[in-house]
Formats: C-alpha cells, sequence, structure tokens
C-alpha cells in the first residue's frame, strides 16, 4: 500500500485494548488520522475492505527459540537472529525476544552479543533478549540438558547485570532452586525481568521470590510445581500472586483447554497471562524435525518431542493461540488479542504505539485462521 491515505472498512479495529466495529479506520501517511463511524461517508484515499478480519498490532513473543530451520542455540549471532526474525515476520510478530535455551557460559555470552548487535543493527522486530536458563531446577528440566543446569554464581550476576545495560529488555528465567533471593534482586534492580521457571519450589518460596523482585513465570503449568489442595506451588503463585505475569503456551497440547479457562478467570492482576509460542527451528516451515544441540526433534500432528518422549518447545504459531484461547478455552476475542499483543508488550516496556503505525498492523482472518501484515499489496 503506498497511497498516503489507506481506509480500512467492513471490519473489526482491535486498538490494544478495544475491538471496535463498525467504524472506518483511517491512516494517513502511515500514521492513525481517525476513527470514524462507516456510515457510507466517502473518505478520499486507497480503500481496504476487511470482508469481516480484524485489523490488529502485530504480535509481541517472548519465547522465541527458533524458527526459519534454526535454531538459536545452534549459532547464538546476528544472522541465525535475523532468519529467525525473518520465520516470525510471516507469522504476524512485530517483536520478540530471540531466546536461548540453557547452555554454556560461553555461548550465553556469545548470545548476549549478538541480541545486542541485532538491536544495534536494527534486525526487525527483535526487542532484547530471553536467557531460559541454565539456573534451573534438575527436578523440572523438561527439554534442557541436564548437564549444563548450574546454580548462579557471581561472576554470572555480573555477566546479566552487565548485559541488562545494553539491551532493551533482558528476561532470565530461573528456579529459586539454583538462585538466591538477594541475586534475584540484585538482577531487579538492574531492569532485568527474572521469571520463575523450570521449578519445583514451593508457594511460600515462590512468594518470597516474588517479592525479591520476580516479576513472571514461564510457560505456565509446564515444567513447575503444580496446584494441589495442601500445595500451590508455583502454579498457585502464579495465578494469586497480583504481581506475577505468566507466559502460556496455549496449543491444546502444553495445557489443556479447560485448564487455560480455568488459569484465566483464576488470575489475580493486574499482572496477566499472556501468550508465548515457545517456537523452535520448524516455525515458518514445513520441516519434519530438527537438531537441539545433537539431539534429534521431531514434528509430529502439532507436537514437538525428544527421542524420550519429553516436550521439546512449540509447534505453534501465535495467531493459532489465539484461536485456541477464544474457542476452545472461551477467553473473549479482544482478552485474547490483548494476551499476544498488549499485555506482553507492557511487560518488557515497549511504547504503545504500534496501533497508531500501519507498517506495524496485521490482518488476522475473521475465523481466526491466518494473518498477514496489513499494508502488504493486496
Amino acid at each position: 500500500m503506498t497511497s498516503e491515505t489507506v481506509v480500512f472498512r467492513n471490519g473489526a479495529y482491535f486498538d490494544g485494548t478495544h475491538l471496535l466495529e463498525g467504524q472506518a479506520v483511517v491512516f494517513r501517511q502511515g500514521n492513525l488520522s481517525e476513527i470514524t463511524p462507516a456510515d457510507g461517508t466517502k473518505i478520499a484515499g486507497q480503500q481496504v475492505d476487511l470482508n469481516g478480519d480484524i485489523l490488529c498490532p502485530g504480535f509481541v513473543d517472548l519465547q522465541v527459540n527458533g524458527g526459519g530451520s534454526v535454531m538459536f542455540n545452534d549459532d547464538p549471532s546476528v544472522e541465525t537472529i535475523q532468519r529467525i526474525s525473518q520465520a516470525h515476520r510471516k507469522l504476524g510478530v512485530a517483536s520478540f525476544l530471540p531466546t536461548l535455551i540453557t547452555d554454556t557460559a560461553a555461548k550465553t555470552q556469545q548470545a548476549i552479543e549478538a541480541a545486542i548487535k541485532a538491536v544495534d543493527v536494527g534486525v526487525p522486530g527483535v526487542a532484547g533478549l530471553h536467557l531460559e536458563g541454565p539456573h534451573l531446577s534438575l527436578a523440572r528440566k523438561g527439554a534442557h540438558d541436564a548437564a549444563l543446569i548450574r546454580p548462579m554464581d557471581e561472576e554470572d550476576l555480573t555477566t546479566l547485570i552487565a548485559a541488562a545495560s545494553r539491551l532493551p529488555c533482558l528476561k532470565v528465567t530461573l528456579a529459586p532452586e539454583a538462585v538466591s533471593e538477594r541475586q534475584v534482586t540484585s538482577l531487579a534492580e538492574a531492569g532485568i525481568l527474572v521469571s520463575l521457571g523450570h521449578s519445583d519450589a514451593d508457594f511460600a518460596t515462590c512468594q518470597r521470590y516474588a517479592a525479591a523482585g520476580a516479576r513472571c513465570v514461564t510457560h505456565l503449568f509446564n515444567a513447575m510445581s503444580q496446584l494441589g489442595n495442601r500445595e500451590p506451588g508455583l502454579v498457585g503463585a502464579a495465578l494469586a500472586n497480583a504481581g506475577l505475569s505468566a507466559g502460556l503456551i496455549a496449543d491444546s497440547i502444553h495445557v489443556h483447554p479447560e485448564v487455560m479457562r480455568a488459569a484465566w478467570a483464576a488470575k489475580t492482576g493486574p499482572a496477566r497471562i499472556f501468550l508465548v509460542s515457545d517456537a523452535m527451528a520448524v516455525a515458518g516451515t514445513e520441516d519434519a524435525e530438527f537438531n537441539l544441540e545433537g539431539r534429534r526433534i521431531t514434528r509430529t500432528d502439532g507436537r514437538l518431542t525428544l527421542e524420550n518422549g519429553t516436550l521439546a518447545g512449540a509447534d505453534l504459531d501465535l495467531t493459532t493461540a489465539v484461536r485456541i484461547l477464544v474457542k476452545n478455552a472461551g477467553v473473549p476475542l479482544k482478552d485474547a488479542l490483548s494476551a499476544a499483543t498488549t499485555y506482553p508488550a507492557k511487560l518488557i516496556g515497549l511504547a504503545e504505539s504500534s496501533s497508531k503505525n500501519l507498517a506495524s498492523m496485521i490482518r488476522i482472518s475473521a475465523d481466526l485462521e491466518s494473518c498477514e501484515w496489513a499494508n502488504a499489496a493486496r
């Protein structure tokens, strides 16, 4: 779309909070100009008939391990981030955190430098970096390599604090079993988004770590102590603590839709549940398998597994996650869209401007089956 004025009609417009219908949405020179009742009044410019589709800000994904046939762990470089960015942009992702799964200290430093450079050179969509491990619990390691999981030492702490000063956002997933409350406080004071995950810690411990500075929980329900009748675990802490946001892999494989429904109703705010893809190398491809640090992972019927059957990330895009949240878990559409856009954006401090810029808007099909960039030639 090259016209200076573009008018969208006959669909819904999600402004980041509200879902507006029966409106004409006007962009002039790429910026939102006006929203006016679509009463048939002619507004000069290129006319776009949405045919019932939804005009929405691009997705924000805080857990992207790979895409375009590559994993960030395999080669933490700007070139790898560029390839992942290209794959996820085709899936409607406007901003994302390339995510390094538990690895060596040297690989972690390489990932930090790659993310810093990617931001500096303007790789589209890169909003910082997510380090998922290595300071996790062996009891809840999931697909992470047990040989690389270890407690946080002072050198690790220094490295992370230094990295945070050079990145727009640094998210770190850690477990109380491997990190002290003092270390969490130091990370939080440095501006790091501390997320509890891959942990078997009890409810009281998780609440203490939230008080120490943790503000997030990684992939709610997966690789963590569960909600029990006498011990609420990390799941219970995530739902009960008003200051803990929680990522959710809404693929109906990692979490059953009825569990999603219950969690959505139970979550105490203002912190919210938000959607993540936990995407791996197959994202944006037809690949049937890939390798993670020499371990074969297969793709079958939307499920990614190691050879022992352990889930290894997700075969998911955020359009699908929104659809499942709405159609299978009964979450209102505007809330599901917020969970893929506004909630994660606010959590990492992104400016609230994406709904006002045509270049950052996507068009989601009315059946929530697909999306494309709104400024794509039609």
